[in-house]
């Protein structure tokens, strides 16, 4: 079988971090993103170091788009083999000041709450998150079903309990999570396996506000996840790249599918005490 990897979000720190790995493992990559500078400047290194890869536009919520790039990556490289579903991300606008409920909250004007999230917001981060994995896969995996293949989502620690601040984000990756088991369920008699990692916490330009004053000082919320981290520190994107590589890996992981793998400094098997 080729190997074509086609890698959503790719030109973010997680996700460029993988098409990297898998061109050192002769992967021919397509590198799609929104941003397509941040996705070029990735494939150029890589070619600059003696791999393949190409960078391309998309938008994982526009069909029509992605069914233009799935030809391009056709033309290109031919079928997909494995599809690594990276694109998400919270953002600010739906990302409440407080942790919990304050009295003034259900009335607030100029600070986000639970009570003042717009609609429009909440759909974004959450569609981002979800409709942006199943969408990829309708269009990629037309070809993986004649020859299997492997796909990956990227679930997170919010899948099995939901952070504060960010509504929309947990809720989503929850679902990733279960639409994760459900396409492997859906694809088991066609080759395709179909498996999550679910990381732990890892500075990453989305959530670098969140973790980082503008000084570069620790936020309060840093202070939290590294008390509930018994590593006591964040992951690096080269930590997660041994559990990527196992879960695509038909011949190692072969009997592997609606898996979702936490990788987490062991932050799910922290009680607290």
């Amino acid at each position: 079988m080729a190997k074509n990897a086609v890698i959503t979000g790719a030109g973010g720190v997680l996700c460029s971090c993988f098409a990297k790995e898998l061109a050192k493992d002769g992967f021919s990559v397509a590198l799609l993103d929104l941003n397509y500078d941040a996705a070029k400047l990735v494939a150029d290194e890589i070619c600059e170091n003696g791999g393949t890869a190409k960078a391309y536009k998309a938008n994982v919520l526009d069909r029509d788009m992605l069914e233009a790039v799935r030809e391009e990556v056709l033309r290109d490289f031919g079928p997909c083999s494995v599809l690594i579903n990276g694109a998400g991300g919270n953002n600010p606008r739906c990302t409440t000041k407080n942790e919990t409920f304050e009295e003034g909250d259900e009335d607030a004007q100029d600070f986000k709450t639970f009570f003042n999230l717009d609609k429009k917001d909440f759909n974004f981060v959450f569609d981002l998150n979800i409709v942006g994995v199943m969408i990829p896969t309708q269009v990629f995996a037309k070809d993986m079903v004649k020859t299997g293949g492997s796909i990956l989502n990227i679930s997170s620690m919010n899948a099995y309990r939901p952070l504060t601040k960010i509504p929309a984000y947990s809720s989503a990756k929850a679902g990733v999570s279960n639409l994760t088991q459900w396409l492997a369920v859906h694809f088991a008699g066609t080759g395709i396996r179909v498996n999550a990692i679910a990381p732990g916490f890892f500075v990453t330009n989305q959530n670098r506000d969140l973790l980082f004053n503008k000084d570069g000082t620790p936020t309060p919320r840093t202070n939290k996840i590294l008390n509930a981290t018994p590593m006591k520190r964040f992951g690096e994107p080269e930590e997660l790249v041994g559990a990527v590589k196992f879960l695509i890996d038909d011949e190692k992981a072969g009997f592997v599918t609606g898996v979702v793998l936490p990788i987490d400094g062991g932050f799910s098997a922290y009680s607290g005490v």
